[in-house]
């Protein structure tokens, strides 16, 4: 399906609103298409591609709300949701934290679009699937990978006159490759904006390079461990950092950012000073939404086939959250920044931590004893007071020592803290996108592996 233009998607808007009753109202249009294909034991498992546009309406009666959606778009069709949404709105029960709706904003003009991705047909992804089997089968190795590309647009708009939108495309691939034996696994991932971004021949080859590495796994005694963790590893642990900036939660004694005694550690030295995260929708390896929606980056599949929220309409920008350690930044929604009297900050959608120059073979050949964690899985929060979490390293995890890696080990599972991580930081490397941020390997001393694990 085709993206609709920015005036098609006003001129809709507009029609939904016409027709409000409400005190006010908002509406978001979502649409586009998510395309994929699968492929396991060398051999593709399935493809597919489907398509969606839908309104999520929301109406505003005194401080009831209510909401409805339809992927319909005659006037019957639409005038029969706003209907439903202003009668959910008279049958809810009062919000006390019920904030108006906002007025026109202006919003920053965000790189989220690639033609290269938008273009992409079912060809282009059975050759993507090639490049990454081809290679494993020459080797005698076994890929099991997946790609999916998605076009789409968001466009928001309220009865006070504010309007927004944005297309974005994104592409996200991963391969696992294993030996024959099932003894060694090697993972990769890898996401862009752009699928010109991506060689799937060369990011196999790093998966099938662990893989062959990682057989005859040894055990090691648990215990605390320098470690190397890459990017795919340190995104992990840091997404929970990042998803817990809210001042409220911290306010409220619920949140690592909370100070014993009351109130925030806003502005305390939290971590290393060689660690500044920021977030820029306009970043171009990692851009995002121009305004504020339901929390996901860029614009994820879910998001245009109906599943995202109409959001408030606030304007992302650049906001530095930790700067040299310090908490720079903390996010408000409108309710809480209206009762401290500041400016309300949207959640992070992208960030960016800044890293440095080094290589991972750098970083392996400075580390005199440790372990290279390629990835960690099953990670599950233990306390988010002190964001400690437990889970399992998995696909490559290897003992390092005098530079050089020596033989693979037996996987662990870990009991560790981001804050811990970052105050135990000894190197960074170049960040690379993960998960629509950018993350850099982190080197960093004492990590805690409290068992072994006999997953591959």
């Amino acid at each position: 399906m085709a993206i609709i233009s920015q005036e098609e998607a006003k001129k809709i808007l507009d029609k939904v609103l016409s027709f409000s009753k409400a005190d006010e109202m908002s509406v978001s249009l979502n649409g586009g298409r998510t395309s994929n294909i699968r492929y396991a034991l060398n051999s593709v498992s399935s493809g597919g591609e489907f398509d969606n546009m839908s309104l999520l309406i929301s109406a505003g009666i005194g401080k009831r709300l209510g909401s409805a959606t339809v992927n319909e778009f005659s006037d019957q069709a639409i005038e029969r949701t706003v209907r439903r949404a202003e009668e959910i709105a008279r049958l809810a029960p009062e919000n006390s934290e019920y904030m108006p709706m906002i007025g026109p904003q202006k919003y920053l003009d965000t790189p989220t679009f690639s033609e290269n991705t938008a273009k992409m047909d079912s060809e282009y992804r059975a050759q993507v699937a090639f490049d990454s089997v081809a290679p494993c089968m020459e080797k005698n190795l076994s890929a099991a990978g997946f790609l999916q590309d998605s076009t789409g647009f968001s466009a928001i708009a309220n009865s006070k006159g504010l309007f927004g939108y944005n297309k974005a495309t994104s592409v996200d691939f991963s391969v696992t490759v294993r030996t024959a034996d099932a003894k060694g696994s090697g993972y990769v991932t890898r996401d862009f904006n752009d699928i010109a971004k991506l060689n799937a021949a060369d990011t196999t080859q790093i998966a099938m390079q662990k893989a062959m590495a990682s057989t005859s796994a040894r055990a090691i005694e648990p215990g605390k461990y320098t470690v190397i963790l890459e990017p795919t590893a340190m995104s992990t642990l840091l997404q929970s950092m990042m998803s817990g900036m809210d001042t409220r939660l911290a306010d409220e004694g619920r949140s690592f950012l909370s100070k014993k005694g009351g109130g925030t550690r806003l502005g305390e030295k939290l971590i290393d000073e060689r660690i500044t995260i920021y977030s820029d929708p306009t970043n171009p390896d990692a851009p995002s939404e121009p305004f504020s929606g339901d929390g996901r980056r860029g614009f994820a599949a879910i998001n245009f086939l109906g599943g995202g929220g109409v959001g408030d309409g606030r304007p992302q920008e650049k906001v530095t959250w930790f700067d040299k350690g310090v908490v720079k930044n903390m996010s408000y929604s409108r309710f809480w920044a209206d009762k401290k009297g500041v400016k309300a900050i949207p959640p992070p959608t992208g960030f960016i931590m800044q890293g440095g120059n080094q290589s991972l073979a750098d970083m392996i050949k400075s580390t005199e004893r440790g372990i290279l964690v390629t990835r960690l899985w099953y990670v599950r929060m233990v306390d988010p007071k002190t964001l400690l979490q437990t889970g399992l390293t998995r696909d490559g995890t290897f003992y390092i020592e005098n530079g050089q890696i020596k033989f693979p080990v037996k996987n662990f599972r870990f009991n560790e803290s981001a804050v811990i991580v970052l105050n135990n930081v000894e190197s960074l490397g170049r960040p690379i996108r993960m998960n629509g941020n950018m993350i850099p390997p982190v080197k960093a001393r004492d990590f805690t592996f409290t068992s072994l694990s006999d997953a591959i």
